[in-house]
């Protein structure tokens, strides 16, 4: 029951209520399913418990000495991005309609009404475990499938069909390089050599080292990572912003590397880097957006206004809602994707746009 990924380790609940006694039998019967379990008496003590460890899931009273319930969760979505997918089920002796309301939109992904009932509480954990790792799965379903198309384009690198495919990618909006093994550019497409133009550190000259060509050190540091991951057979996603010239916005980055075949072939490309111009509204629908990650109209827009590079409250203003209400929303778009990091979000929805355009 509580093996949602089939893995040996069981899941961690962390258990916060300063009633002793109802703390007590929440952690027996959490234990009795046969989940790991660490306790909290208060407020600090849940934020200490959660600075030592990383919990798969919350139980945390709303009504605690020292922080609520609604201060632990603010703290948590807002200072710890890495606990973004981590479900928080309040508990609670509330109970009007209004107060589950409040709760959920403060956040919460659940809400357990005391006297807990002990049976729909186990069930409420383990749906909410396996919506995370369903996300998860997702998350890594679409990052493979970009990895796919670009393999597919380097197992035709010594026929027409990959000349053809590397012209047609002329016509795609986002920027594309192609790297071997040792760093060389095989191919940049139209959008690229332009992008390459307007940004400082990146310049493609073929058939030159890419690193000897890029005097940003980030960008050289997540090639060499990249490149790195791809003769080690693994798998490897770096994002990251770059400067440009003339007032205009970041340019921005992801890396991703391609597992080789053939540790021989110098041809055969190794990284596959997406450039993305904030400038240009991305070209993926919304609705498309939100068949690839199960998003909501809402979320698809917002995820879609990120990666053309504005803040949350740019994005407020254009979306005519307040900044609370992004957040909320945003909250619910690391959750789906599995991200952590704006950052890693706009990858994601970049390798969205490259798997559709690619398909």
């Amino acid at each position: 029951m509580t093996d949602i990924a089939s893995n040996a380790m069981p899941a961690l609940i962390l258990c916060a209520e300063d009633h002793h006694e109802l703390r007590r039998d929440i952690c027996e019967e959490l234990r009795e399913a046969g989940y790991a379990v660490v306790e909290a008496a208060d407020g600090e003590e849940c934020l200490e418990q959660i600075r030592a460890v990383s919990p798969d899931l919350i139980l945390c009273d709303i009504n605690m000495p020292s922080r609520n319930g609604y201060e632990i969760l603010q703290e948590i979505r807002s200072k710890r991005p890495d606990l973004a997918d981590t479900p928080i089920v309040f508990l609670t002796a509330l109970c009007e309609p209004s107060d589950i309301v409040d709760g959920k939109r403060s956040g919460a992904d659940d809400y357990l009404v005391k006297p807990v009932d002990f049976d729909l509480m186990l069930a409420t954990i383990d749906a909410r475990l396996r919506q995370v790792e369903r996300m998860r799965l997702k998350a890594r379903t679409e990052i493979s499938e970009l990895r796919q198309a670009m393999t597919d384009l380097r197992q035709e690198a010594s026929s027409q069909a990959f000349i053809a495919a590397t012209r047609a990618l002329d016509l795609v909006a986002p920027g594309i390089i192609l790297l071997n093994r040792e760093g060389q550019m095989l191919f940049a497409n139209r959008t690229a050599r332009q992008l390459a133009s307007e940004t400082e550190g990146l310049e493609l000259e073929r058939p030159r080292p890419a690193g000897a060509a890029i005097t940003s050190p980030a960008l050289r540091k997540a090639i060499r990572e990249t490149l790195g991951h791809s003769q080690a057979g693994g798998d490897s996603v770096n994002c990251l912003r770059l400067a440009r010239s003339r007032q205009q916005r970041d340019l921005l980055v992801l890396a991703c590397s391609l597992a080789q075949e053939s540790a021989s072939l110098t041809q055969e490309p190794a990284a596959v880097i997406l450039l993305s111009d904030p400038e240009r509204r991305p070209q993926v629908p919304c609705q498309v957006l939100a068949s690839l990650f199960g998003l909501t109209p809402t979320e698809a827009r917002i995820a879609l206004a990120l990666a053309e590079g504005l803040r949350s409250e740019e994005i407020a203003e254009r979306m005519s809602v307040s900044p609370t209400t992004v957040a909320f929303h945003l909250r619910n778009l690391f959750q789906k994707t599995d991200t952590h990091r704006q950052a890693e979000l706009i990858a994601l929805v970049l390798s969205g746009s490259m798997s559709v355009t690619l398909d």
